[in-house]
């Protein structure tokens, strides 16, 4: 559950696994309460995570630990799509 207490997956196991029910169901909140799937303020509408598929660190795919905007990659997945851990390589410099 949301903070605003709706069903975000089934399970916890299919926001990883890349299952149809695996989707996020309804808005996704930021920490300042903006809707990330509609909001202006969120063009790419990515969740930036620098971890494997399996869960593991991604070595030099983290943006420096989280630390840079420069030229380094991170690994980030579109929302949506049910594959949190889908390891697409996007630039630290993207918002």
């Amino acid at each position: 559950l949301d903070p605003q207490g709706q069903l975000l997956a089934k399970s916890w196991s299919s926001l990883f696994e890349g299952q149809a029910s695996a989707a996020p169901r309804g808005p996704i909140y930021s920490f300042n309460g903006r809707n990330v799937l509609t909001d202006p303020l969120w063009p790419r509408r990515l969740a930036w995570h620098g971890s494997t598929q399996r869960g593991g660190q991604a070595r030099r795919r983290d943006c420096q630990g989280w630390r840079s905007s420069g030229p380094g990659e991170g690994l980030a997945a579109p929302l949506g799509e049910g594959r949190l851990l889908a390891g697409q390589r996007h630039n630290c410099s993207e918002a």
